[in-house]
């Protein structure tokens, strides 16, 4: 039997001269894409962050190539890079050998980008136009929840607060009242409720009292009311005032609102401290993102295309969105910046359904004559205008609804299949609504509007499908927003970065500008 051949094998030096760290790192490495965009990128802002004086700190740009790559591969940790700095190649390529520790890294990140890693961002969306990669003329609009870095159980509501607050009162009251007569407002009827107390306004009446000539009992209770009573007033202003317009909010991380999500560690439902990510992409490139405390999504369109327009001086001509976005207030904002709005309302899905459409008795589908103003029961009796309602958002907005009801549905045949009301059927309509949803129908049902529908799903739900499985950036490693938002937009730059690097494989234009940055 023929033994088997091997290569030859010497532990020492089989060349001359070692391979340089160039010649292990391969032409098509995202790092070298890195090197070569980040080099010519615009950093003054990050460099007026350092102070003069004292040892020499490392590059910035080449920390932010480190960064970054290292947010390319999955490693957020600045310890875990550290360690990549020394036993891989790559690493030590794009740091030139170079070995900052884990604070220094953590303390470039927290301090020298938290504000300038925004401008950044925007410069390589800028870069991937030019690329052709990116027109900003088209926005897929979705949001979804990360969880924070907050302890899921150190939470503050505030319907528990205001109640808290609210018997805090009255026993400041009853406390103030046995002090000193009147001072209390003793004199109001027993019906009226407690006035609500102002902690400065209570430090100075405490000061104010008397305390000469007290017994035993109301000395206790002085002692009470500036020891207990008054801090523990000045606490649920405190979390009031943090609150602003939320309902809840961790005490670990006051920027996190608590929310329903889907990663249910407990499969129970529960909420968990997290921000609200949204995000525009375009080619399943990140164009703008912005974070916020309310959990839905309605109240987040127009503050964000207001970032984008801050970002980069223009607006999308279109908008794509699905219908947690479809609100008259954000009709009417896309309407009057001549954006064009592929955004989907509530029963856009439902109504192109044939249950939906052959019945009758949905208001949807009763007949309206816009010449005298109203409409046509099933029945075919007329159903006139008796007044309007007028309602407001959540952000201020008045919706403005018409109030149509029929003369007399006593008797009626119908009745059973077309209201339940006790009296005669009424109807609201909101017929700016109705006007818009009949433009973004049409929009979504042409042929480019499906063509919009079909991507959307593969736009920023792709994108956040790789984020939080591929790159396992499921939760933020830092606490507050400001912190929150700089590892977010270091993440989107190393993502779009990624994206590019796999669209040069197979694009020779890209190829073409990326020779051109180098």
């Amino acid at each position: 039997m023929a033994k088997p051949k091997f290569k030859s094998y010497n532990q020492g030096q089989v060349s001359l001269f070692p391979p340089t760290l160039d010649e292990k790192v391969p032409k098509n490495s995202p790092a070298r894409i890195i090197n070569q965009i980040v080099d010519n990128l615009d950093l003054s802002k990050v460099f007026d962050t350092y102070k003069g004086g004292g040892t020499t700190a490392y590059n910035p740009r080449m920390m932010l190539k480190v960064v970054l790559y290292s947010y390319l591969n999955n490693i957020y940790s600045s310890r875990k890079i550290e360690q990549a700095l020394t036993d891989r190649v790559s690493f030590m390529w794009l740091s030139g050998n170079q070995t900052p520790d884990h604070n220094t890294i953590n303390r470039f990140r927290s301090s020298h980008l938290k504000d300038s890693i925004h401008e950044v961002f925007t410069q390589v969306v800028v870069m991937l136009v030019e690329m052709g990669c990116l027109s900003l003329e088209v926005a897929y609009i979705d949001g979804t929840k990360i969880e924070s870095r907050a302890n899921r159980y150190t939470f503050v509501w505030r319907k528990s607060i205001e109640k808290y607050k609210e018997r805090l009162e009255e026993k400041i009251h009853k406390v103030l009242g046995m002090i000193e007569e009147g001072i209390a407002q003793d004199n109001n009827p027993e019906d009226d409720p407690p006035t609500p107390f102002n902690s400065e306004e209570l430090r100075k009446r405490v000061a104010q009292i008397n305390r000469e000539n007290r017994s035993k009992e109301e000395q206790k209770a002085i002692k009470t009311l500036e020891n207990k009573l008054l801090p523990k007033l000045e606490e649920y202003k405190r979390h009031l005032d943090t609150l602003a317009n939320r309902n809840s909010y961790s005490k670990t991380d006051s920027d996190a609102t608590f929310m329903r999500m889907k990663e249910d560690h407990m499969l129970n439902g529960q909420l968990k401290p997290a921000y609200n990510v949204q995000i525009s992409t375009e080619n399943q490139f990140i164009s703008h993102y912005d974070f916020y405390p309310n959990p839905t999504d309605t109240l987040t369109l127009i503050p964000f295309l207001n970032g984008f327009e801050n970002r980069y001086n223009i607006l999308p001509d279109k908008v794509v969105a699905d219908s947690g976005y479809g609100s008259e207030e954000n009709y009417e904002f896309m309407q009057r910046n001549d954006i064009e709005p592929f955004v989907k309302f509530n029963y856009f899905h439902k109504e192109q359904k044939k249950a939906f459409k052959k019945n009758g008795f949905l208001s949807q589908n009763l007949y309206y004559n816009a010449d005298e103003d109203y409409y046509v029961c099933p029945m075919g009796q007329h159903m006139n205008k008796i007044g309007k309602k007028r309602s407001k958002t959540a952000s201020r907005y008045t919706s403005t609804a018409t109030i149509y009801e029929a003369k007399n549905c006593k008797g009626c045949p119908l009745k059973c299949l077309c209201s339940n009301a006790k009296g005669n059927r009424r109807v609201e309509v909101n017929h700016n609504l109705n006007r818009h949803k009949q433009k973004a129908r049409e929009l979504l049902t042409c042929e480019e509007g499906i063509y919009h529908r079909s991507q959307r799903p593969i736009e920023p739900e792709s994108v956040f499908g790789q984020t939080k499985s591929n790159k396992h950036y499921n939760r933020f490693r830092h606490f507050n927003k400001d912190k929150v938002l700089m590892d977010f937009a270091i993440f989107a730059i190393a993502f779009n970065l990624g994206k590019l690097h796999l669209k040069g494989l197979a694009d020779k234009e890209i190829l073409y500008f990326l020779e051109k940055y180098g």
